[in-house]
């Protein structure tokens, strides 16, 4: 068993780092009508982890990442899998998401800790203390 952990990073590391790393998978976990509607890195693959109707855990989550690495995977130990990088809409999210990846044996997972709308701030809006469209960073929405 690995004693790897989700690594902790901010949306302007994440930004880079899929900059540095062209292997760099960005897969934003939240609901499908989130990704839609609230908007989305740009680039970002929609893999939800929790989803409407009925707000459960997605059974097929690790699978259907695996699905979007195409190969980035590696089961030797020597070899690097690509990064994955995981947000959500203030971190939380995510965090459940990696911890499940790595129980699955994937490695060089990353969680986008002040996610894309942040945490709320005193009047109860989002985007206003940190997050992807806080730092101005490349988003997108239908």
């Amino acid at each position: 068993m690995s004693d790897e952990q989700v690594k902790s990073i901010t949306s302007p590391e994440a930004w880079q780092i899929i900059q540095d790393n062209p292997r760099a998978v960005l897969i934003d976990v939240r609901s499908n009508m989130e990704f839609l509607f609230i908007g989305h890195p740009k680039g970002a693959i929609s893999v939800p982890w929790i989803e409407e109707p009925h707000w459960t855990v997605n059974p097929n989550f690790a699978d259907e990442v695996r699905k979007v690495m195409l190969g980035g995977v590696s089961h030797l130990d020597d070899v690097a899998s690509a990064p994955v990088v995981l947000i959500c809409r203030s971190g939380k999210r995510s965090l459940e998401a990696g911890n499940l990846l790595l129980k699955e044996g994937f490695t060089g997972v990353y969680n986008v800790t002040d996610g894309f709308e942040g945490e709320l701030d005193d009047n109860h809006h989002r985007s206003t203390l940190g997050g992807w469209r806080f730092h101005g960073l490349p988003w997108e929405q239908c």
